[in-house]
């Protein structure tokens, strides 16, 4: 790809790229490495982009395998000499409009909630993340983690069913999950 190309991509999908590495990240600073990491690589291949096919999926997919591949590496190395994150942030969104009590419940239930889907393994949290906070097709995601939609279905039905459970097992009563 040439950086005409890149730029294009960055200014017609980047946010939703970045957002996406924002989630699997779950830290800032590691969704802007990953982010940059992706087009970078984009850059350095020879790929030709064909925009009637789906070039956001292309670049979804790319996040996700770097993403991967740096888990991997992380993993390898806390064998080796472990180490931890001591920043804790988390980002909240809470509506004017509710009063105290329901913005302050809601507020808990969103915090609960991701919470739990960080937790989730990776086959169920990234069509998870893709679904609901990327806006991807099951078609999309299918082609972005390579299996079949069917697959992806099975892991968006499994993936509900525990964050459901978990969300149970923590005491929140049955409601709009």
């Amino acid at each position: 790809m040439n950086a005409t190309e890149i730029e294009k991509c960055i200014d017609d999908f980047g946010t939703d790229i970045y957002r996406f590495c924002l989630k699997l990240c779950a830290d800032q600073a590691d969704a802007e490495d990953l982010y940059q990491q992706t087009f970078l690589k984009a850059l350095e291949t020879d790929w030709t982009l064909d925009w009637e096919k789906n070039p956001k999926a292309l670049f979804f997919s790319l996040a996700h395998n770097l993403w991967k591949s740096g888990r991997r590496k992380q993993a390898r190395r806390n064998t080796i000499a472990p180490c931890s994150n001591f920043d804790e942030e988390t980002e909240t969104v809470l509506h004017s409009a509710e009063n105290i009590e329901e913005g302050y419940l809601q507020k808990d239930l969103i915090i609960e909630v991701r919470r739990i889907v960080q937790t989730l393994p990776d086959k169920y949290q990234v069509p998870l993340i893709l679904f609901y906070l990327s806006d991807c097709s099951i078609e999309q995601i299918a082609a972005i983690i390579k299996k079949p939609p069917g697959t992806v279905k099975s892991r968006l039905f499994k993936g509900r069913n525990l964050i459901k459970k978990r969300l149970e097992d923590a005491g929140y009563e049955r409601g709009p999950f």
